[in-house]
């Protein structure tokens, strides 16, 4: 398979001296209109007594093996305000998920379209990815009113390569602000290396390390349009806020590492029994 890479020499010095990169444009809105009717599909068709719940707080607590068979599964997650103290849903099920992950883009033929696509694929070779894999995939809804907030954090604490590899692509199905919660970074920050390894072993999921203290100042909004693509550098620090507005915030989240001259880490939460398949692999 013969493979060309997309992005300019400009595009590509923005992304190596920020840690991010927008693509405008990326997707376009009958592509998004695809995708989003697809989860609303697969939304109605969820059992809502089954599912748990996603916090970037307290994942230690909220991990078990719902989360864990996630990586090779279509599975939803609630959101931690979703719940009357009673243990009933404040709201439709529609308005109370957090996310659904994180095998979509293998399962699913919609989001698998998307994900296998000639110009994912072009972004990532001119990347210099070898032979990537996607190795998780994430619809995040983002709910008005309850979306909760992502902490500050990197991608390749979670999904660890030796050497590190991965790469964040953060499709806006919905015009993020930093009103309904946009994502928020550092810029230049991938330079300073991984500050710490979220691991999984016999007690269960933890940090190898505290959580660094930032300096929301530093931050700065990436606001985006529907259709827009967000490509992150796997040590960039970024972070959302909560979405305390009346609109939600819909995206897809990818992940991609590269398996050549990469090993995947054995104690990293995502253990799978089937080993995942190549987007391509570069034979140059």
């Amino acid at each position: 398979m013969r493979i060309a890479g997309n992005l300019t020499p400009e595009q590509l010095d923005f992304f190596n001296t920020n840690g991010y990169l927008v693509l405008e444009s990326f997707s376009s809105p009958e592509e998004v209109r695809e995708m989003r009717d697809r989860m609303a599909e697969l939304l109605d068709g969820f059992d809502g007594s089954i599912a748990s719940i996603f916090s970037t707080k307290n994942q230690q607590q909220h991990t078990d093996d719902y989360f864990f068979e996630s990586a090779e599964k279509i599975s939803f997650f609630f959101e931690e305000k979703a719940f009357r103290e009673d243990g009933h849903l404040k709201q439709p099920k529609e308005l109370s998920i957090n996310k659904v992950g994180h095998a979509l883009h293998e399962i699913d033929p919609i989001f698998k379209k998307f994900t296998s696509s000639d110009k994912i694929s072009g972004m990532l070779y001119s990347l210099d990815y070898k032979r990537p894999v996607v190795i998780q995939s994430m619809y995040i809804f983002k709910q008005p009113g309850i979306g909760g907030e992502v902490v500050p954090h990197q991608d390749n604490s979670f999904l660890y390569t030796e050497p590190p590899s991965c790469t964040g692509l953060w499709l806006a199905l919905e015009d993020a602000t930093i009103t309904n919660g946009c994502l928020w970074a550092i810029p230049g920050s991938h330079k300073n290396g991984l500050r710490r390894r979220f691991i999984r072993d016999e007690n269960g999921v933890h940090f190898d390390h505290p959580s660094p203290s930032y300096d929301n100042k530093e931050f700065v909004p990436v606001e985006v349009k529907e259709g827009s693509l967000v490509v992150i550098h796997g040590d960039l620090i970024h972070q959302s806020f909560e979405n305390k507005s009346p609109n939600s915030r819909h995206a897809l989240s990818l992940h991609v590492v590269d398996t050549d001259g990469h090993v995947w880490a054995k104690d990293n939460w995502i253990q799978r029994k089937v080993e995942p398949e190549p987007l391509y692999t570069c034979r140059c």
